[in-house]
């Protein structure tokens, strides 16, 4: 018999089928018949010149129960025509993942949801099983609310929805979450259309925050705010709800297009503020506790759901700059009066210092202008000393009133804080809260004393103490009272204005011409007297038309004043 050889065209066209053949193959989702059994294998026939093995658990139940029998038609995904023992390379799971792919996507595009299990945790969320594709489930997409124990949610079958998927680099995002807010909107919207605000209902408490509940009305969550569950203050949510506990609210608020409902408790009750003006008289004192402290004062309850406050300039009369929390605690009961009512601002101010008695008043009883009290020295300033008193008030000395000889700025340096010092109370003013004291005075203005019968025009003999060419420096009689008598007013003549005819301890009458008590000063005069002298001279022996001269006139007066001081 006369067989004909295959030419080359002939080879050149079974290799180009078997390659087109190959690139249609490999990749894709194919179907094979089972052809035998071996041990855990299954020996897959796929229309190729050689076989493929697959592992039994790759199929399942099937596999496992020895369901799958030789003959069997079965979808495999061909990885490779044929490896290098001669075998082609058969995935049955690989194949499971490409048909889920495909219907994966399609539920992707329609927005449909899909059936999964969560089959293991990783970091930052969980892993999911869609009939064969892997799927990841942050862990913020499992719930609306955060979930403790996902134990019950695993390997159970449930809905998801794809939020992404990538299939070059094989990546699938699902949401539990979503699923399940569509469902709780339907629900919320027919609770919602059932609900208006004012109704009164019962809900027990889901959840409790530091600014209130969340009350579960059968369905649908309404927030109790913590400024809503009572008139009076509440600090935290848990002092009067419990978890679980069914609490009777009223809808104050619904937003129909976000289902956010407002509950209240306290609106279930009477306004303590109705009629508050009445109940609470400005001026009036009452016992409170201290429930809250603030950098601006002390909020005191007088009755459960009525509040006032203390701003921290009515706590005391002396403590100007120190905190509330140094003069009153939490929880403690105070005496206060009621400043002002403001019933439309729902707020009472109230006095704590008024209370107790003002202590400039105090003071001012007890010790009147012109007594003198003992103080210690608290501060030195550049215009004073301030001296701590009794009442706890302090008292300032200006610089003016520190000596009545130094200047203010010198004398100052001789106190430091913590001297205990002697003053004279000089004014008290309570409105403006001020004591003002003078140290100079306690020893007597020895001024005043020296000059309290001198008057302007009165004689005084002096000693000279110091002669110098501008006047002459004297002593005024006893005392220790200093003065200074001019040249020009050394003598009514002009040859006898001169300083060098007096010496000191000489004895010499003036006038006085001036009393300053302020600048404590005293203005002498010679020739003042003598021209007086002269005047009155002449108006007692006539005028010099008689023939008497001037000389004979002024030296019968001098006569006259001499027998009558001798006399004396």
């Amino acid at each position: 018999m006369n067989v004909q050889q295959p030419t080359r065209e002939d080879f050149a066209a079974l290799l180009q089928e078997s390659l087109l053949a190959h690139d249609v193959a490999e990749g894709t989702v194919v179907k094979g018949r089972v052809v035998a059994i071996e041990k855990d294998l299954a020996v897959v026939d796929v229309g190729l010149k050689v076989e493929g093995r697959v592992p039994l658990k790759e199929f399942g139940a099937r596999g496992k129960d020895g369901v799958l029998k030789p003959g069997d038609e079965v979808e495999v995904y061909l990885e490779r025509v044929e490896n290098a023992l001669g075998e082609a390379v058969l995935s049955r799971e690989k194949a499971r993942r490409e048909e889920s792919w495909v219907r994966l996507e399609e539920s992707f595009e329609k927005g449909e949801t899909v059936t999964g299990q969560i089959f293991n945790q990783v970091k930052g969320g969980f892993t999911v099983d869609l009939d064969g594709a892997v799927a990841f489930l942050p862990r913020s997409q499992v719930d609306v609310r955060p979930v403790r124990d996902v134990g019950p949610l695993m390997q159970t079958p449930q809905p998801f929805r794809i939020l992404k998927m990538d299939k070059r680099r094989g990546n699938i995002v699902v949401s539990r979450r979503s699923v399940l807010e569509d469902t709780l909107a339907e629900q919320r919207s027919e609770l919602v259309q059932r609900l208006h605000e004012g109704q009164v209902v019962e809900g027990v408490v889901k959840n409790i925050t530091e600014y209130g509940a969340f009350v579960d009305l059968g369905g649908i969550d309404g927030l109790l705010h913590v400024t809503d569950m009572a008139w009076r203050r509440v600090n935290h949510p848990s002092e009067i709800l419990n978890i679980g506990e069914t609490v009777r609210v009223q809808i104050i608020r619904i937003n129909p297009e976000t289902y956010r409902i407002s509950l209240g408790m306290k609106q279930l009750e009477a306004d303590p503020w109705d009629g508050i003006e009445l109940r609470y008289p400005i001026g009036a004192k009452y016992t409170g506790r201290v429930t809250n402290i603030t950098d601006y004062g002390a909020f005191v309850e007088l009755e459960p759901g009525i509040e006032g406050l203390i701003h921290v300039s009515e706590m005391s009369w002396t403590k100007k700059n120190v905190h509330p929390g140094k003069i009153v605690s939490t929880s403690q009961e105070v005496e206060v009066v009621i400043l002002e009512v403001d019933a439309q601002k729902r707020r009472i101010s109230l006095g704590l210092k008024q209370t107790m008695r003002n202590p400039w008043e105090e003071f001012a009883e007890r010790h009147p202008v012109g007594s003198t009290i003992e103080g210690e020295v608290k501060n030195k300033t550049e215009f004073g000393l301030f001296l701590g008193l009794e009442g706890d008030v302090d008292g300032m000395v200006h610089l003016s009133d520190l000596d009545w000889d130094r200047p203010g700025e010198e004398a100052i340096e001789d106190y430091r804080k913590g001297d205990v010092v002697e003053a004279v109370v000089l004014d008290v003013d309570v409105d403006k809260e001020r004591i003002s004291l003078g140290i100079k005075q306690v020893a007597g203005d020895r001024f005043a004393d020296a000059v309290a019968g001198v008057r302007k025009g009165s004689i005084v003999t002096c000693e000279v103490t110091d002669v110098k060419d501008s006047g002459l420096e004297v002593k005024v009689g006893d005392t220790d009272l200093t003065a200074f008598i001019r040249r020009a007013e050394l003598s009514r003549e002009r040859s006898e204005q001169r300083p060098e005819r007096f010496a000191p301890g000489d004895k010499v009458d003036a006038r006085v011409t001036n009393v300053d008590k302020k600048n404590r000063k005293l203005t002498l005069s010679i020739k003042a007297l003598e021209i007086a002298e002269e005047k009155e001279a002449v108006a007692q022996y006539g005028s010099t038309d008689s023939g008497a001269s001037l000389g004979d006139i002024l030296g019968a007066a001098l006569k006259q004043r001499d027998k009558q001081a001798s006399e004396e």
